[in-house]
């Protein structure tokens, strides 16, 4: 019996979790509609997607303008058949400032990417599902600074915190529809970014020491994560958030 087309939906796919994932999707037989703020950021995450000889959709989306939401969605909807999963990836990083340090627009600014556009983008997303009477899932991604406190972190906490959160709220609201929402919320990840931050071999070894399986995750290991989320191996999976951290939260 021939398979059914299916489609995914991964927003900041040019580097890190959300590359990576875009790539498992595509290996497991999902056309795979990639997005962030440039055509140019996304070519390798393109080039690696159409070697597994799927199709790849780059697109232009900013997580700041629901009009660009919207767009995103329908383009991806319109090109790709089988459109049933979404990424909620994208995101930035907080200063790295003591709380009361932190002005109201560096507030705002990760506020309106990591909470109101994930949000804005799941509701939008799930909307189309509903409207097409179409089942679907919806993976989002938390933090274990949504549920461990951390000094220096407070706004990009307190943002994954409330992803948690519309993770069990959208999960109840849209289960008769049969659409799945979850969430899953890595610790210390060796993306681009991190990387760089890991300048200190002091700092690195004190935060290494906190994790039981001593090392810190790969960008590999959040996408495998994802892909059983996305998979009908977790059908009856919902409003879950799994934490990936190598055992940091079982203190």
């Amino acid at each position: 019996m021939e398979k059914k087309p299916r489609a995914a939906f991964v927003t900041g796919a040019s580097y890190g979790i959300g590359k990576a994932t875009a790539i498992a999707l595509a290996e497991d037989g999902f056309d795979v509609a990639i997005t962030d703020l440039s055509l140019a950021a996304l070519q390798e995450t393109q080039a690696a997607i159409a070697a597994l000889g799927k199709k790849a959709l780059p697109i232009v989306m900013d997580l700041q303008k629901q009009d660009s939401i919207e767009l995103a969605i329908a383009l991806a909807d319109r090109e790709l058949e089988g459109l049933q999963v979404l990424i909620n990836n994208a995101g930035v990083p907080s200063p790295n400032k003591k709380a009361i340090e932190i002005t109201r627009e560096e507030w705002q600014r990760v506020m309106d990417v990591n909470l109101t556009g994930t949000y804005f983008m799941a509701t939008s997303f799930g909307r189309m599902l509903i409207n097409q009477n179409r089942h679907g899932s919806i993976i989002s991604l938390g933090s274990t600074h949504g549920t461990v406190g951390f000094s220096g972190a407070s706004t990009y906490g307190i943002a994954k915190a409330g992803i948690a959160h519309m993770t069990k709220m959208l999960a109840i609201e849209w289960a008769p529809y049969q659409i799945r929402v979850n969430c899953v919320a890595p610790g210390s990840t060796m993306t681009e970014t991190r990387i760089a931050g890991l300048t200190d071999p002091a700092r690195s070894q004190m935060m290494l020491d906190r994790i039981p399986l001593g090392r810190f995750g790969l960008p590999e290991d959040v996408a495998g994560a994802i892909r059983y989320l996305a998979s009908p191996a977790a059908s009856y999976l919902t409003g879950h958030t799994l934490m990936l951290d190598g055992g940091l939260t079982a203190y």
